[in-house]
């Protein structure tokens, strides 16, 4: 009777336990749950850290995998006893290229590469702050700034060079055509060591371009400071003050450069060069040189005529100042 009281009675409060522990277990449950979310969330701030970046190049700069398979290997050597055969490399190299050749190996890494997984991975790489860094150190390196430059000056190189071959081979030509109309002889192979008109046409024109970039700064330069204090009055003054300032540019561009240097940027880039008994012409004959050449161009460049006869390509120009246009010599143009 005692037992069955003591059964009933146990029984009773156990129930009253167990209901009054439910609320303590759905509110442990409550926060195992709330825990496990506050945790993932944790993990998912930590990978998205720097942390995983510093684990991985802390791995590389110490070597880690390659300490991991010296341990293994010299861990497999105790196991044994040392007496186990020494690691063979070409073996192992050899394993390893007979696996990668075999057909299946290579149908799955090829599903792997065009697997979306891989260009989920690379888009992610590509997009992370790490790598964007390491291209930016490669782009901005001594290195690819010198190949860049490199690369840059050898291409003008190669056009320049492949102009002057071209222009000197086609400076024959109209020689040939126009002596056949008159009746004289072929040209000598003495006369291309001078400048031909077709050679001195292209650096004619390279001049005339540089010449127009003078204008251009100068013209911007103008027009900022009348955009400043207000325009010239009249306005024929300043066309007569534009006309004059163009001869003075023109004129000074090529009296300086036949002087300093004998020859101006567009004859530089084709090698020519204007000479005086081997030297560059003197400040007056510059002066008669430029006249000839104003000479020569107003009816219709007729005064360059006389390049396609004479044995040293002289023009207009060269006669009344006593030079001639050489050709120099460029290593480059022989290979």
């Amino acid at each position: 009777m005692g037992d069955e009281n003591d059964t009933g009675l146990g029984g009773i409060l156990g129930r009253a336990g167990s209901a009054a522990m439910r609320p303590v277990r759905g509110l442990a449950h409550a926060g195992k749950d709330a825990l496990a979310d506050e945790a993932q969330r944790a993990i998912d701030g930590v990978m998205a850290g720097p942390l995983p970046e510093a684990v991985g190049r802390s791995l590389v700069e110490n070597h880690v995998v390659q300490r991991v398979v010296h341990s293994a290997v010299e861990t497999q050597r105790a196991g044994t006893g040392g007496e186990g055969p020494p690691l063979d490399l070409s073996e192992l190299e050899q394993a390893l290229h007979r696996t990668l050749e075999n057909p299946a190996v290579s149908r799955m890494l090829q599903e792997t590469i065009n697997s979306r997984l891989t260009v989920e991975l690379a888009d992610s790489i590509t997009k992370s702050p790490a790598f964007e860094r390491a291209l930016k150190n490669a782009l901005s390196s001594p290195e690819v700034r010198h190949a860049l430059e490199r690369q840059t000056t050898g291409f003008g190189h190669d056009i320049a060079v492949s102009a002057r071959r071209k222009a000197r081979g086609a400076d024959g030509s109209p020689e040939t055509f126009f002596r056949r109309l008159v009746g004289r002889p072929r040209p000598d192979a003495a006369r291309e060591g001078y400048g031909g008109l077709v050679t001195r046409g292209l650096g004619f024109v390279t001049d005339l371009l540089c010449i127009e970039l003078v204008y251009l700064v100068l013209g911007g330069t103008i027009g900022l400071v009348t955009s400043i204090f207000g325009s010239l009055e009249p306005t024929w003054l300043v066309g007569t003050l534009a006309g004059i300032g163009g001869f003075l540019v023109v004129g000074l561009y090529f009296v300086v450069f036949w002087t300093t240097a004998g020859q101006t940027p567009g004859m530089r880039l084709m090698r020519l060069r204007v000479e005086h008994n081997g030297q560059p012409p003197a400040v007056w004959r510059s002066f008669v040189r430029l006249i000839g050449l104003a000479l020569a161009i107003i009816p219709c460049f007729a005064g360059y005529i006389p390049a396609l006869f004479d044995s040293r390509r002289r023009a207009l120009p060269d006669y009344l100042a006593g030079t001639v246009v050489v050709c120099q010599a460029d290593p480059s143009d022989l290979a």
